[in-house]
This record gives structure tokens, sequence and C-alpha cells, in this order.
């Protein structure tokens, strides 16, 4: 029993003197220990700056063409011919489309015979008018005479008046051929359809609703044109947004078809009301399109400048943080022997993308952008460190790298 005692005593001893030995080791050369201290919190810093800012409104919205005119033929009859397709450009006085003309001709023929009867009857109600005239200057003189009876005089004198009647119905049967065959010689003109705007500039076949040989009433659209510079894009604002808009304001626009492109715009209609349904207001933007590259429908992402300002105090959007009592940025104090963070509560301004405008206070020239979020005022700050370039004349070192 003694012996078991003696080898546990042993046995601590030599547990006390390692622990002792390690302790020692661990312990400076001066055999002092030091402080404790607050470690400093590594952090990236950048510049603060002077930036152009613009505030900007986001929408989404589709274009639509700026004129769309459907082709619809004025009189009814069977397509001989459609000379434009989907696609094609169309200028003023191109040909689009051509009806049979056959019943339209057969309407003139008869239009203008009919026409040549009015004329035969007119000129032989004339013929008729003077024959009575002479008879009844005749009649007249016979009866100053003695000769003819009144009743004589009497019946000479209707039928001059009848006669004169008959003039006047072949006059007028007249003129209502004249309207007759004018108006065959329009409908004839209906058959071959051109495009007849002006100032308008060249457009393009976006639908085509019948093909050759359909035969289609009047007023049935067989062509849909559309004008595609300039275009409009068409987004909705809510009551929030409303308030921010005015005609004029510049517009950049995006588009998935062309993602590394930007276009430009003007807001150029703003509605006066807001629709029941949603709640919203329709705004108009004229697109400038002279490339061509963008077509009615497309999707928009929508970016509207609602305010600028030039050479504004701006810093990264990562440096400002949002805490209970406002926003908060951190900058660098590095007139001391280390390096020390200095809170800023803050006033923000305009953000524009990865920039945040500071309207108040005036911030110093470095401020903290990763790290921010552990660091209170008066904290230590671990920059980091400019990397080492090795001189041209350094001799490099020997030995296996570890």
């Amino acid at each position: 029993m003694t012996r078991v005692l003696l080898g546990l005593l042993t046995v601590g001893a030599l547990i006390a003197a390692g622990a002792v030995l390690w302790l020692d080791r661990e312990a400076p050369a001066t055999g002092v220990t030091p402080p404790p201290s607050v470690r400093p919190v590594p952090v990236e810093t950048a510049a603060t700056e002077s930036r152009d800012l613009v505030r900007r409104l986001y929408l989404s919205g589709s274009l639509e063409a700026s004129s769309r005119l459907e082709i619809t033929p004025r009189a009814g009859g069977r397509i001989a011919r459609i000379a434009v397709d989907i696609g094609d450009a169309v200028n003023p006085g191109d040909l689009l489309l051509e009806l049979d003309p056959e019943e339209f001709r057969q309407e003139l023929l008869q239009s203008q015979a009919e026409l040549a009867v009015a004329q035969s009857s007119l000129a032989e109600a004339r013929e008729s008018l003077n024959a009575a005239r002479r008879g009844l200057a005749r009649t007249r003189e016979l009866r100053e005479q003695g000769i003819a009876s009144a009743a004589e005089l009497e019946a000479t004198e209707s039928q001059a008046i009848l006669q004169q009647t008959r003039v006047d119905l072949a006059r007028s049967q007249l003129q209502q051929r004249t309207a007759a065959l004018r108006s065959a010689e329009i409908r004839m003109s209906y058959a071959r359809i051109e495009a007849d705007w002006e100032d308008l500039g060249t457009r393009h076949v976006a639908e085509r609703m019948a093909d050759p040989g359909t035969v289609i009433s009047a007023n049935t659209a067989v062509l849909a044109l559309v004008a595609l510079d300039p275009l409009r894009a068409v987004a909705f604002v809510s009551e929030a947004d409303y308030g921010r808009l005015r005609t004029g304001q510049t517009v950049r626009l995006r588009s998935a078809a062309w993602p590394e492109a930007s276009f430009s715009g003007t807001v150029t209609r703003i509605a006066p009301e807001f629709r029941t349904a949603s709640r919203q207001a329709r705004v108009e933007i004229t697109v400038p399109n002279t490339d061509a590259r963008l077509r009615p429908g497309m999707f928009m992402e929508i970016a509207i400048d609602l305010e600028r300002r030039n050479q504004a105090q701006a810093i990264p959007r990562d440096a400002l943080l949002q805490r209970a009592e406002g926003f908060v940025v951190f900058s660098v104090d590095s007139d001391g022997a280390a390096p020390l963070a200095r809170r800023h509560q803050v006033t923000p301004g305009i953000r524009d993308g990865d920039w945040v405008e500071i309207l108040e206070p005036e911030l110093p020239p470095t401020i903290v952008t990763l790290g921010q979020h552990l660091l209170s005022d008066g904290n230590p700050v671990g920059l980091p460190a400019a990397e080492d370039t090795p001189s041209d004349d350094a001799e490099p070192r020997s030995g296996p790298a570890r």
C-alpha cells in the first residue's frame, strides 16, 4: 500500500513539473504577461468621391408602334393579288393589293351606257319642246286672226308646258346618270389599293389577314402596317410615383434582345386618370429607332431620370449601414499610432447604382466598405496590407518552400 501511494505521488509531481515547464516556454522572455487588449477589426476601405448622380424611377413596359394602319378595301370583291407580305417595307405610292376588277368594270360600262341613254333622252325632250313652242306660236297667230279657237290655243300651251317638264326630267336624269358614272369610276379605283399617306415615311407590314382568291366584304382588314421609327414605350405608374413624373424627362431603356445596348427616350404623355382596376396611370415614352433594332411588342426595362445632382458627395452603397437610430457610416482615422474607426450618422440622398449621395455631414476621405457591421466608435481597425513587390536586385531565397 505504501508503494502504491509513493507511485501516485511521483506521477503527480512529474505532471506538475511538466506543466510548469510548458507555461514557462509560452511566457515572454521577460517573464511578464502582456495585458489584455482589443484586437483590430479587419476592414476594407474606399475613398469618398464627388460624382454626378441621378435619381431614377425603374419601371417595366412594352413597345408599341407609334402608328398602326389597317388596310381595309372600301368595296367588297375577290382578292386578285397582294403585292406585299409580312416584314416588307412600304413607301407612299407602293401597290398594296388588287381586287378582281371585272365586276367593277361591268358596273362602269353600265353606268356609261345609262349616261348615253340619258343624254339622248334629253336631246329628244329638247326637240319636242322646240316643236311644241313652234306650234304654240302658230296657234297664237291663228287665234289673233280668228281662225283658231280658244280651246286649241289652250291645248297648245299645255303641250308646251308638258314638253318643258319632260326636258327638266331628262336633265335631272342626265345628272343622276353622270353621278352614277362617277360612283362607278370611284368604285373601279377601289380595286387597286396603294399606299397614299404623306409625311409618315416608311412603314412595314406587320400582319396579313387574307390570301389571294379570298372573297371579302367592304371594310374587311387585309393588311396591317406599322411605323417603326419612332416607337412608343408604354408603362404604368402607381400613385406614389405619379407626382414625380413630367413630360420631357429623359428615359433609358433596355431590352433582352440587346442586353449590352441602352436606348434613349423621352416622356411625352402622362394619362390624366388612373385605371380603376389597377390604380395605375398610363405613361407613354417616345423612343427613336433609326437603326430599326427595336420592334413593337418587345418587353422593356425602363429607367426615368427624376432628379440629377452634379458633383455630389458620394460613397459606395456598401458603406451605408441602417441601424435603429438611422443611417451610419464608419470612416478611418489614421492620425494616431493605430488607425481607428469613427462613426458618423448621415443623411443619404440620391441612390444611383452602386453609389449613394450623402447630404450631411461632410465625411473624411476614407470610409469603411467591408467589416463595418463589427465596428463601434473608436475601435482599432486592421487595414489591408499593401502587397510587397520584390526589387530587381533582391536575391532569391534558397531552400525548400514552406
